[in-house]
């Protein structure tokens, strides 16, 4: 096996790799829930004997899998001059000042201080939080509310993207 060559132009390799990328997966505590759900489509069906109560156990924890997972796969990058959050995609050029928030500050921003045209990727579970301005003056947007683990990273690829 050769190695590989180097890549031509080594900017263009840097451009698509993310300078920031999470996933704001579930929590353990929710996956115990699944288990939880799975036994009790168990206890459902139990009265109609083995196979019924496996199939109970089985569709139950799927069920309850399928939505916890469809949840926790929220995921946030800063890659190629844009920010990516859930399904939005907004360039760096758009937006302003990154603010890390932590968790008194988050709760802040998503209760009495949130303003409804702001686009939000929230997660309860995670406590900290990065607050954007979007100064596009075409967009209604206020700014961008998005959930994380590592605020300060966030923000610390933000401004790299930028400059």
């Amino acid at each position: 096996m050769q190695p590989s060559a180097p890549s031509p132009n080594p900017s263009a390799a840097s451009s698509v790799a993310p300078r920031f990328d999470e996933r704001l997966t579930a929590p353990r505590s929710w996956w115990v829930i699944v288990a939880l759900i799975g036994i009790s489509g168990a206890l459902i069906m139990f009265p109609l004997g083995t196979v019924p109560m496996l199939g109970g156990l089985i569709a139950g924890a799927v069920i309850a899998g399928v939505v916890v997972s469809s949840y926790g796969s929220a995921r946030i990058r800063v890659v190629a001059g844009s920010l990516v959050a859930g399904d939005a995609r907004i360039p760096v050029a758009a937006l302003g000042a990154a603010e890390a928030l932590d968790a008194e500050g988050a709760r802040a921003w998503r209760s009495h201080k949130a303003d409804p045209r702001a686009f939000m990727l929230m997660r309860s579970y995670v406590p900290g939080a990065v607050r954007v301005e979007v100064t596009d003056p075409a967009d209604p947007t206020p700014y961008v509310y998005l959930s994380s683990r590592d605020p300060e990273a966030l923000v610390a690829a933000l401004e790299a993207e930028r400059a």
